[in-house]
C-alpha cells in the first residue's frame, strides 16, 4: 500500500513551505511496506491522533501569553483539536516549550518529558525557546531547547503570532500523519539516537573537564582542539 502525502483541511499541500521534509518521511515510510489492513488503519489512528492533540504547556515568559490566545475566542485552537490543555505530562501528547530554558530549570524540563507516554513530541516556540533569543550568550540560558530534547517543529519569532503557532501545530499534525502507528513509531531510533549523541557529548565534555582539572594541578600545557 502506498501512503500519499498528508492532507491538511486548512491549508494545501503546495501552500506549506517545507514539503521536502515531509515528503522525505512519506519516502521511508513507502520503502517500508504495509498491507491494506495495516495501513488503513495506521491511517485511521494517525487521523485521529493528529487531530486531537493536547497540549502540555511549558510557558516560562510571554510566548507563553501569545499561546493563551489560541484558546479565545478570536482564535478558537478548539477548531483544530488542541483545546485540551493538560497540567499533567501524563495526560498530553506533546510539549510545547514556550519562553527562556535556564540551565537550572533544564532538568525539570527533561524530567516533565520523560513521564509523557509514547508516542510524544516537542515544539520549540519562540526565539528564546530555538537558540537562547537575546539571552544566547548568557551564562545561564540554554541555547535551545534542542540541546536536551530532541525537537519535531520550531516556531520562530519574539514572540511568534497566533497566526504562526497555528501554522508550527498544523505541521505537527502533517509530521504525525505521515507516521506509523502499528510495528513501531518511525520516530523511535531517531529519539534513541538524538540521546545516545547527547550521553556522548556529556561524558565527553565530562572527560575534557577532568583533563583540564588534572593540567591544572600538575601546571602542564594543554592542548587546545
Amino acid at each position: 500500500m502506498e501512503v500519499k502525502s498528508p492532507k491538511i483541511k486548512s491549508i494545501k499541500h503546495e501552500e506549506f513551505k517545507d514539503n521536502e521534509y515531509i515528503d522525505s518521511l512519506v519516502a521511508e515510510l513507502n520503502a517500508a511496506g504495509a498491507n491494506i489492513v495495516v495501513g488503513k488503519l495506521d491511517q485511521l489512528m494517525q487521523w485521529g491522533h493528529a487531530n486531537s492533540l493536547w497540549p502540555f504547556c511549558f510557558g516560562t515568559s510571554c510566548c507563553a501569553i501569545e499561546f493563551m490566545c489560541l484558546g479565545a475566542a478570536r482564535y478558537d485552537m478548539a477548531r483544530f483539536g488542541f483545546e485540551v490543555a493538560r497540567n499533567s505530562p501524563r495526560q498530553s501528547d506533546y510539549i510545547m516549550c514556550q519562553g527562556t530554558i535556564t540551565y537550572r530549570m533544564a532538568p525539570a524540563l527533561l524530567r516533565l518529558y520523560e513521564q509523557m507516554a509514547e508516542p510524544k513530541y516537542v515544539i520549540a516556540c519562540g526565539g528564546c525557546t530555538v537558540s537562547g533569543g537575546p539571552f544566547k550568550k548568557s551564562y545561564c540560558v540554554v541555547k535551545g531547547v534542542d540541546e536536551i530534547l530532541p525537537v519535531d517543529v520550531y516556531m520562530p519569532g519574539c514572540p511568534p503570532r497566533p497566526e504562526a503557532m497555528f501554522y508550527g501545530l498544523m505541521q505537527l499534525q502533517r509530521k504525525i500523519k505521515a507516521s506509523k502507528f502499528f510495528g513501531g513509531h518511525n520516530r523511535k531510533e531517531a529519539r534513541a539516537k538524538f540521546f545516545e549523541a547527547k550521553a556522548a557529548a556529556e561524558k565527553d565534555s565530562a572527560l575534557r573537564a577532568e583533563q583540564m582539572r588534572l593540567a591544572e594541578e600538575c601546571k602542564a600545557p594543554v592542548l587546545e582542539r
